[in-house]
């Protein structure tokens, strides 16, 4: 008896079978289980931010290429902005994508890969802010000669504060309002630029400087103050703004957008305000130099009043001389009317002894009497009229001497307590009783000492 076998039949295997999501699941896990997280190096490229917030792009080297990942809630996390073409190191986990058999980094942190790559990075971004003209001298703002309020954007505690408020109060004791930050790590950029802001929109104790300050430090350390939102706060303060960060030879992008870069925290201290000992040695000396020309023109304004006085002579004396010549003239008129007087007084009599008839030489007396009379009267008028006219000629010459007229072109005449005038400063004292005449009035008080 025989067996025949069947020739198209296949040997059957104890492997299983396998789908397609099955096999990619398994490959999964297996590489998730086999790497675990891993810090990988490489230059990002055909980086893409998608419409979800993620953020897709490729990581390379000479020989290889892998897709990284960075989901929306870890992208705002990030230490740096990726850009293509930046050298940096991804730290994350290896997985897969099944749909595409493609295995990826789910990227959780992106550093610089060294000095160099963060040199780069920082000159791009400063040849980008420039482009912009946010480090143009146009928008440089001059800083106040003498801040009433100054405001400090830094860390507080540290020496930098105090070497602050001590280099202040020794120049000139000012307000200061210290704004508190973090001037490195992850929350530093975020915390300045709220702080710069912050000042500017401050309506009651706004600053009239602000200083952002810290002291010295690595690459790494000052980066906060290379972040383009600090830079971009600092350009476009509408308070003057220094920036005092690190030694005189760190140089962080903020130091280009600022008004005025000091070398050092202390430095911006000096620069902030002047010296208050010089400002009182400036004003002590122009007080001096005022009180100078003020005693020479006082002096000199006292020569021309002396000068003016005796050119204009004594009132007394000229009212004295034309009182005289005005009784002088009364005297003779007086005399000159008795004389004529007299005359007439004869002539009547002449005339009384002709008298034919007593009424008719009465009545002829009588209108005689009255002709003359009249004609008495007509020149004791016009003899009259020459002294009056004198008269009032010296009467207004009188008024035109008169110191009152005087006081009318801004003159005044200085008594002391007892009604003297006061003609010279030597006959004055500190705390002396004076009274002075104006135009309009008189008003009573004391020399001051």
């Amino acid at each position: 008896m025989s067996i025949l076998a069947n020739s198209d039949a296949t040997p059957r295997s104890n492997v299983p079978d396998l789908s397609v999501s099955e096999l990619s699941m398994s490959l999964q896990r297996t590489l998730e289980d086999s790497f675990g997280r891993v810090r990988v190096r490489g230059e990002i490229s055909g980086m893409k931010l998608a419409a979800s917030g993620h953020l897709y792009a490729d990581l390379k080297d000479e020989n290889a290429c892998l897709n990284i990942i960075c989901w929306r809630t870890t992208v705002g996390r990030l230490k740096i902005k990726p850009e293509d073409g930046l050298d940096v190191v991804c730290t994350g986990k290896i997985t897969t994508y099944p749909k595409s058999s493609r295995y990826q980094l789910i990227v959780d942190s992106i550093e610089l890969a060294g000095a160099g790559a963060l040199l780069k990075m920082l000159e791009d971004r400063k040849k980008r802010l420039a482009a912009e003209g946010l480090f143009a001298a146009e928008r440089k703002k001059k800083l106040p000669y003498l801040p009433g309020i100054i405001g400090v954007v830094t860390s507080p505690t540290g020496s930098v504060i105090r070497d602050i408020l001590h280099r202040l109060e020794d120049r000139f004791p000012s307000h200061v309002i210290v704004w508190p930050v973090a001037v490195q790590g992850d929350a530093a950029a975020d915390q300045i630029t709220a702080a710069i802001k912050g000042f500017n929109a401050m309506t009651t104790n706004r600053p009239d400087i602000i200083i952002v300050a810290r002291g010295g430090g690595s690459l790494e350390d000052l980066m906060a103050f290379n972040e383009e939102n600090v830079v971009r706060a600092a350009a476009e303060s509408k308070i003057p703004l220094i920036s005092a960060v690190g030694h005189e030879t760190d140089t962080t992008l903020i130091d280009y957008a600022a008004d005025l870069r000091a070398p050092t925290p202390t430095a911006a201290a000096e620069m902030a305000v002047p010296v208050r000992r010089d400002l009182l040695l400036r004003v002590m000396d122009d007080a001096r130099r005022i009180y100078s020309i003020m005693s020479r023109a006082t002096s000199l304004r006292q020569q021309q009043v002396h000068t003016l006085s005796a050119k204009l002579g004594n009132p007394q004396r000229l009212l004295d001389t034309k009182v005289q010549s005005l009784d002088h003239t009364a005297h003779k008129l007086g005399a000159c009317f008795d004389k004529y007087l007299h005359r007439r007084t004869a002539r009547v009599a002449e005339l009384s002894a002709m008298l034919r008839h007593p009424r008719q030489v009465v009545a002829e007396a009588g209108r005689s009497l009255a002709q003359w009379d009249q004609r008495l009267l007509s020149l004791k008028s016009r003899l009259l009229q020459q002294p009056e006219q004198n008269l009032q000629r010296m009467g207004g010459l009188l008024e035109a001497f008169s110191f009152h007229n005087v006081l009318k072109r801004g003159y005044a005449v200085i008594r002391d307590e007892n009604g003297a005038p006061l003609t010279t400063a030597a006959a004055t004292k500190p705390g002396q009783g004076i009274e002075i005449e104006f135009q309009d009035g008189r008003r009573k008080g004391h020399l001051a000492g």
